[in-house]
């Protein structure tokens, strides 16, 4: 049985070793065409729902820019694996939000003002100087998906500085659903310039995931959320 278990991870790991590897050349293939460095972009490996044995597997592979969505999945993988820099990409709770500001490295999901101070608190409480987070941008105005409108961008993004603890980053946002992720993402690439005019420091955009990355990468992201095209269809939720 052990051999039988060790040659189920080796298998594992090979799977995902050759997906790792068909993703960087889509990642490339795409900067290049739209005239990039590759080396401009950050792979955040998304591994919600996946077993922390995923997580040491793309450690071992190179990757160590990985992205979760739950609170309660996310601190314990951190807590397991925390030679990782993990990022926060899923809605955030105001609940969960002084927890997520333990461990993450980044938060790409602040969208609404009452999360500021609660993130800020949370990030002096762990002992931490200050906490880069990305104003996650409504793209189509869905308040089940997040996302602050943009017209409040830039007052979300002085708040948060004004905090002394929070770092505003950048800008992140998820393409609207059936909708040209050409358009949308260009439309995140004009709110992510306005932005830089009053926060010059505010350069990361987070945008672009399996289905959309090479659009994403032709209007300027520096942050691609992968999962599917890494690690395969996701497990189903414990619970």
């Amino acid at each position: 049985m052990a051999d039988e278990a060790g040659d189920s991870g080796d298998r594992r790991t090979e799977q995902i070793a050759a997906n790792l590897a068909a993703v960087r050349r889509r990642v490339a293939a795409a900067a290049r065409t739209a005239g990039r460095d590759p080396a401009e972009l950050t792979l955040v490996a998304v591994t919600k729902t996946f077993p922390v044995e995923d997580v040491r597997r793309l450690l071992r592979l190179g990757v160590t820019e990985l992205g979760e969505a739950r609170d309660q999945e996310a601190r314990i993988k951190a807590r397991e694996v925390p030679e990782a820099r993990w990022h926060f990409i899923g809605r955030l709770q105001r609940n969960k939000a002084r927890s997520v500001a333990a461990y993450a490295a980044a938060v790409h999901t602040l969208d609404r003002p009452e999360l500021v101070d609660v993130l800020a608190a949370g990030t002096e409480r762990a002992g931490r100087e200050r906490l880069d987070v990305l104003v996650q941008v409504s793209l189509d105005g869905d308040p089940d998906r997040g996302g602050a409108p943009a017209g409040a961008v830039g007052k979300l993004a002085d708040a948060a500085e004004a905090t002394g603890r929070l770092h505003v980053a950048g800008v992140m946002a998820i393409a609207p659903l059936r909708a040209d992720p050409d358009a949308a993402f260009a439309e995140l690439a004009r709110i992510a310039e306005r932005l830089r005019a009053d926060h010059p420091a505010a350069t990361a955009v987070s945008a672009g995931m399996t289905g959309d990355l090479e659009a994403a990468v032709r209007h300027g992201a520096t942050h691609l959320r992968i999962g599917t095209a890494l690690l395969g269809g996701r497990p189903p939720l414990p619970g």
